[in-house]
């Protein structure tokens, strides 16, 4: 049941909100508490929202006043055991049985372009936020008719609502959409209950780069799609049967929830249920998965790639892009064209118009600011480096000085992962050493990431430039050292003894996959688990007859110890 809030002095503007009519929620002020003055009246009429808008500092006392929208949790989950209570912004709602490690996750430093729910509505870009939130409540309950008001029993499971808001940027840093999303709180779900299997496919990166090169030595047009409110038009399972409380900033009845018809986005199941979704009518359009990536999707004319509702579609013409966008919205799925690949998923795709040696280049300059400015690198004073690591291995640093906490270590690391992954190869090695160390970083830890900093910022505007041979080969050029980490960490640690693999597999004579990590077994020699092309491993391989050779001292030490102790159990 909502709280109760202090009663309003009257005003002449104040809205009157009639208890009795469902379809109107009752106003809001800016502050995100009930309304009772004449600050901000926001309106349903006709399907549409309608909002008055004056500047927060014109709101009264009272209407700043905080309170919860919940005042008690669901009683089928207040009855789970321990509890550990835990403020929310997005909804205001007391979380209870949370597991108390996740009490120690931070979030990083600037939040600006994902804030809190009320972190939005009392930023500059409010206004923006709130138009973002009507657009939202519109397509679902209007145009997709996602679910139904119904009473609230004391037999529901009602799962928890919340905002999500994020501010998409153009490559080059530069705002392009405030964006907010009404999920429900998919963390309370109970399984077996609420939701079955959740697993669900994204395409791989190694993927869209090999589309890319093959765009570009056939010179296919390409083109984004975006899936507007995409989970929703996947339907509940048959057995699926889940409530929500209603979204916030926008109440209706206090006693009414919102029995769901199709999915949202929080749900664990959505993500599942969408691909499959989408899947069947891609298929039903004539296009075949992929067998090594079921998010690729191939037809006569067409290859299409989809990253969760994001879709990457390249073609022989323009028209046949625009003949699948067409059926697809003809069978019921609320798809939107957005341009050609340049700026998909926040990588700047620039490709070079020379037709006897095209080339594509992958540039993420606004996330290499962003990732300078997070290690506090953004003065004129920091000066640039020519190489992101040191040459000796980044150890444990056990007895080391405390990580000083000046920048938040596990957002720059993530930032750092998704770079290194998509166009920064070059930092991989590096990058992965710090990941290493996320959950208990040192001051000399950090000390290494502000030096990758540093390399980022003397390099800025380089990405990776594919320059696909008119040769359709695929080569791979991998690595490993024997155990580098021994001499560097403590001998009675076991990680020192592992090996360090890395590899570059090349398609066209351009980068498409590549690693850096620690092998998950221990290794023996450098032949020993690890499959690479150096001259033992192919010499033993390729050697006819079959027999040791001098590089396989290894191997045949343990061939002669093992046929010994078959042949004479008893030594």
């Amino acid at each position: 049941m909502p709280a109760e809030f202090p009663p309003a002095p009257p005003s002449d503007d104040t809205p009157t909100i009639s208890a009795a009519d469902p379809h109107r929620y009752p106003s809001r002020n800016r502050s995100g508490t009930w309304k009772d003055g004449p600050a901000l009246d926001r309106k349903y009429t006709q399907g549409q929202w309608k909002t008055g808008f004056t500047s927060p500092l014109a709101l009264p006392q009272y209407a700043l006043a905080s309170a919860s929208l919940w005042a008690q949790p669901p009683p089928a989950i207040a009855n789970l055991g321990v509890h550990h209570n835990l403020s929310d912004d997005h909804a205001s709602f007391t979380i209870t049985d949370v597991q108390p490690h996740l009490l120690t996750a931070s979030p990083a430093g600037d939040t600006s372009d994902s804030p809190t729910y009320s972190q939005a509505i009392h930023s500059p870009h409010a206004e923006k936020w709130w138009e973002a939130m009507e657009t939202e409540l519109t397509t679902l309950e209007s145009d997709l008719q996602a679910w139904e008001l119904v009473p609230h029993e004391p037999w529901m499971h009602v799962l928890p609502s919340t905002w999500a808001f994020r501010l998409k940027r153009f490559p080059n840093g530069l705002a392009k959409k405030f964006k907010a999303r009404f999920c429900v709180r998919g963390d309370m779900q109970i399984e077996g209950v609420d939701f079955f299997k959740t697993w669900a496919p994204v395409v791989q990166w190694t993927t869209v780069r090999s589309m890319m090169i093959l765009a570009t030595r056939l010179n296919l047009v390409s083109a984004q799609a975006d899936t507007t409110a995409a989970f929703v038009h996947a339907p509940l399972g048959p057995d699926e049967h889940i409530y929500v409380h209603q979204p916030a900033g926008f109440q209706r009845d206090g006693n009414l929830v919102l029995k769901l018809k199709k999915l949202v986005y929080g749900l664990c199941q959505s993500s599942r249920n969408f691909f499959h979704y989408l899947s069947e009518h891609l298929v039903a359009q004539g296009l075949t998965p992929f067998a090594y990536d079921p998010c690729l999707f191939i037809g006569k004319t067409i290859i299409l790639a989809v990253y969760v509702d994001d879709l990457l579609i390249y073609a022989k013409t323009d028209a046949d892009i625009t003949a699948l966008i067409s059926s697809l919205k003809a069978a019921g799925i609320c798809i939107r064209r957005e341009g050609t690949a340049e700026g998909f998923l926040g990588i700047d795709i620039i490709r070079s118009p020379n037709s006897t040696s095209p080339q594509i280049t992958l540039l993420q300059t606004g996330l290499t600011k962003r990732i300078i400015d997070a290690v506090g690198l953004c003065s004129s004073l920091s000066t640039p480096i020519n190489t992101p690591a040191e040459t000796s291995p980044l150890p444990k640093d056990a007895d080391g000085h405390p990580a000083s906490g000046s920048f938040n270590y596990a957002a720059v690391v993530g930032m750092l992962l998704y770079l290194s992954g998509h166009s920064r190869p070059d930092i991989a090695f590096a990058v992965h050493q710090c990941a290493r160390y996320t959950f208990k970083p040192s001051r000399r830890h950090e000390l290494a990431l502000i030096r990758i900093g540093r390399y980022l910022k003397g390099t800025m505007d380089k990405g990776l430039i594919m320059t696909p041979s008119p040769d359709p080969c695929i080569d791979c050029y991998p690595n490993a050292d024997f155990a580098g980490l021994y001499g560097h960490e403590d001998a009675r640690d076991p990680h020192c003894a592992c090996s360090r693999t890395g590899y570059v597999i090349l398609a066209f004579g351009c980068p498409v996959l590549w690693h850096s990590r620690l092998q998950t077994e221990i290794a023996l020699s450098t032949m020993c688990k690890v499959h690479e092309d150096n001259v033992g491993a192919l010499t033993l391989g390729h050697l006819e007859p079959r027999r040791m050779t001098p590089r396989s001292k290894h191997y045949a030490i343990k061939y002669h110890w093992f046929r010994d102790k078959v042949a004479d159990p008893s030594q």
